[in-house]
């Protein structure tokens, strides 16, 4: 039996860290075993709303490489790729464009809340707007299967499908749907307690940090607030030194009567910080260590990811073919 595909990636915006790590690599780490696996730099996503600044999105596009083949990617399992390398794909985006309509773009429940964020109000770039479509294009473009998201993009994958079968309606059967494959973990809070871990709210730790920031992220950690000496009864629910342990520390029955130590008083918050500095520290150092070892020759690191895009263009050739075909555009073939 063909394995299923996936499709996923990340815009070379940043660094990757922890919450990437819980989020979506394990994930990827256990399906490159298991499926073909893409995992695309979505540089031409990321430019939608870093126009101004396509050094940040240049530079970022190597940091992922690092992080992607030093937490265990598999070059051998998992094809990686470059978004702006494959002119199939923002072809397929303005074919696509005739099938969607500015209200149903607008309607867009992961966009709308972006917009609200990025404060754009009536001034929308057209390319950040229309994002969903080149994503579906992505999607379409390699059959994906399955598209693992977190369940704010799952409005995405909808919208996806909508195109695929407004196609296929048009012109006829190229398109089948993907399923959207949801993390059955949460997302892991910043070190200040707030909801998401990200890089632009500077509240992440990320796989290229060194023992000393290791150590001071954790010692800025928020706990109980009300737990100000060692013989105060503790709060454990919304605890980030508790979540973190919960996430990352593999030896469950130490962390439980540490959560019941804490809860009844004699327990500093020192002490567990300091064991989820060791915690953390074990995970990270083999993953820095690799990344710095493969930091040292970039020209093989950019290699990998040329071959890939190469491989992977073989694959979006063929469907926009099959697309162009039905379309009846295909005119010199």
């Amino acid at each position: 039996m063909a394995k299923k595909i996936i499709l996923t990636g990340d815009r070379p915006t940043g660094k990757l860290h922890l919450g990437h790590y819980i989020g979506s690599l394990t994930n990827r780490l256990k399906l490159q075993d298991e499926t073909e696996e893409y995992v695309m730099i979505a540089d031409a996503q990321a430019l939608t709303d870093n126009a101004d600044n396509p050094e940040k999105v240049r530079q970022n596009v190597l940091e992922l490489m690092l992080d992607y083949l030093a937490i265990g990617l598999d070059p051998e399992k998992t094809t990686f790729l470059v978004q702006s390398m494959i002119p199939e794909l923002p072809e397929l985006t303005v074919y696509f464009l005739n099938l969607v309509t500015l209200a149903r773009l607008q309607r867009n429940p992961t966009v709308k809340n972006e917009m609200k964020q990025k404060g754009y109000g009536a001034n929308v770039p057209a390319g950040f707007l229309t994002y969903p479509i080149s994503q579906a294009a992505d999607i379409l473009a390699f059959k994906a299967d399955l598209v693992p998201v977190g369940e704010d993009q799952l409005p995405m994958i909808e919208q996806t499908n909508e195109i695929a079968d407004t196609f296929n309606r048009f012109y006829g059967p190229v398109f089948k749907h993907a399923k959207a494959l949801v993390s059955s973990t949460g997302r892991l809070p910043g070190i200040d307690g707030k909801a998401k871990m990200s890089k632009s709210l500077g509240n992440a730790i990320y796989f290229s940090d060194s023992e000393k920031t290791i150590r001071d992220q954790v010692m800025e950690m928020y706990t109980d607030p009300k737990h100000i000496h060692v013989k105060d009864k503790g709060k454990v629910e919304g605890n980030v030194v508790f979540t973190y342990l919960d996430a990352f520390d593999s030896d469950k029955s130490v962390v439980e009567a540490l959560k019941k130590q804490y809860r009844k008083g004699g327990l500093g918050d020192v002490e567990i910080k300091k064991r989820l500095i060791d915690v953390l520290e074990s995970l990270i150092s083999p993953i820095r260590q690799k990344r710095e070892r493969l930091a040292k020759d970039p020209k093989a690191v950019m290699g990998i990811l040329e071959k890939g895009t190469k491989k992977a263009r073989e694959a979006t050739k063929k469907t926009l073919a099959e697309a162009k075909a039905a379309m009846k555009i295909d005119y010199f073939r």
